[in-house]
């Protein structure tokens, strides 16, 4: 089936990891390198970081909750002192790969995030860049799991979005930087991309489009 649609996660794909911003809050607290991944895969549907993303619990819940689960894992942490480090730096590149897709295909946003100022994008430096504020409205539809009670990896918060754009999930692409978010797309018919970095993102989501990115990779 052609492909009539791609669908972007956001944190990690337009932005750069947070997780790279987790292992500096680990050297500084002088954490194991990648325990706050370790707590976040741990029981991922209904831990603490399920149920914020949800919206069932808020922030000060979540900065308890954190605590407990991280210290049971070795080394407390709490979630208060996280929730900053969320935002990442924008990727002019997969802005611009954004809007050479948008001129082709449908666009869609599949983001998990929680009810906080410290939201992908959203912290004062992201704010000052216009990070959301440049690439949100370019999307034609955006399900945000906070608003949408479902959140990634189930299978139903995909349907929505293609609900939304009016498309089988066969004419998808979808991109997101964790395996974990990959697999459901995959399994439904889309053909998922793992964004391990910008070059290797392009290339095959040029093999995927037919779309040249020439220009976003000279950029």
């Amino acid at each position: 089936m052609a492909v009539e649609a791609v669908i972007w996660d956001f944190g990690g794909v337009f932005t750069s990891s947070p997780f790279e911003a987790f292992n500096r809050l680990e050297a500084e607290l002088g954490a194991p390198k990648d325990h706050i991944r370790r707590v976040n895969a741990t029981n991922h549907h209904d831990n603490a970081w399920a149920l914020f993303e949800r919206n069932e619990i808020d922030a000060a819940r979540f900065d308890e909750l954190f605590l407990e689960e991280s210290t049971a894992l070795g080394f407390p942490i709490r979630g208060r002192d996280v929730l900053p480090r969320l935002s990442g730096e924008l990727r002019p590149r997969m802005v611009a790969a954004l809007k050479t897709c948008k001129r082709r295909f449908k666009v869609g946003c599949i983001t998990n995030n929680v009810v906080s100022e410290h939201s992908p994008g959203q912290a004062s430096a992201q704010r000052a860049a216009g990070a959301m504020g440049q690439v949100m409205p370019l999307f034609d539809a955006i399900v945000e799991s906070s608003k949408a009670g479902v959140r990634k990896p189930d299978p139903r918060i995909y349907v929505m979005m293609c609900e939304l754009l009016g498309v089988e999930p066969q004419a998808c692409v979808y991109l997101d930087d964790l395996g974990i978010n990959c697999k459901p797309a995959h399994q439904l018919g889309m053909t998922a991309i793992k964004v391990v970095d910008v070059d290797q993102t392009l290339a095959e989501l040029a093999r995927a489009t037919g779309l040249s990115f020439d220009q976003e990779a000279r950029a």
